[in-house]
């Protein structure tokens, strides 16, 4: 999966598309892990139900709409894979949800570690366009959060408040990668 986005008008026609979506991933995500902190202290519930199951879906969402703003920029085909990656992960938080937290945090775990997998090439193959290294160092943290909620599935005690904290976390990395793409734009 390489991205060929080596022009700068090519460049600059895509990254604010992916500026903005990148602030609104931040948003999201914000809002997101404030409302999983608050709904699941005492359970997962219907409202953490919906939760959880909602994150990977706005998910794909934000990788048609990325995809959409790329087709100019080069190949798409992580942004594809990851709609994959994330439509299954979907289908299978809500069947786990069934099950309760430690199979959501499963699910979610392995989620994880194969979407950072793939966050970690797509950010590596835009690299020259800059913004990149907060996405790049995203995939990797998550690759490791997707591992640590797999093991802690089967603690005394499971809770969604780490995956709240991943969200948060990721979130923060999209907002780093927004300002970096809005310096290298004015860069150009």
């Amino acid at each position: 999966m390489v991205t060929t986005v080596d022009s700068p008008a090519a460049v600059g026609g895509f990254a604010p598309a992916l500026r903005r979506l990148y602030f609104v991933r931040f948003a999201f995500a914000i809002v997101w892990a404030a409302l999983v902190f608050l709904t699941t202290k005492s359970g997962l519930g219907a409202a953490g139900v919906v939760l959880v199951v909602l994150y990977p879906l706005f998910d794909v969402g934000a990788a048609v709409v990325d995809a959409r703003s790329a087709k100019s920029g080069g190949s798409v085909t992580g942004l594809y894979v990851n709609m994959a990656i994330s439509s299954l992960a979907t289908i299978g938080i809500a069947v786990a949800a069934t099950s309760g937290i430690p199979a959501v945090l499963r699910v979610w775990g392995a989620w994880a570690i194969v979407a950072g997998l793939v966050q970690l090439v797509v950010g590596v193959s835009r690299r020259k366009m800059g913004g990149q290294w907060p996405m790049i160092l995203s995939g990797g943290i998550s690759v490791l959060a997707g591992a640590n909620f797999v093991i802690g599935a089967s603690a005394a005690d499971p809770a969604l408040s780490g995956v709240a904290g991943y969200a948060v976390l990721g979130g923060i990395f999209f907002l780093v990668s927004a300002i970096r793409l809005g310096r290298a734009a004015k860069g150009n």
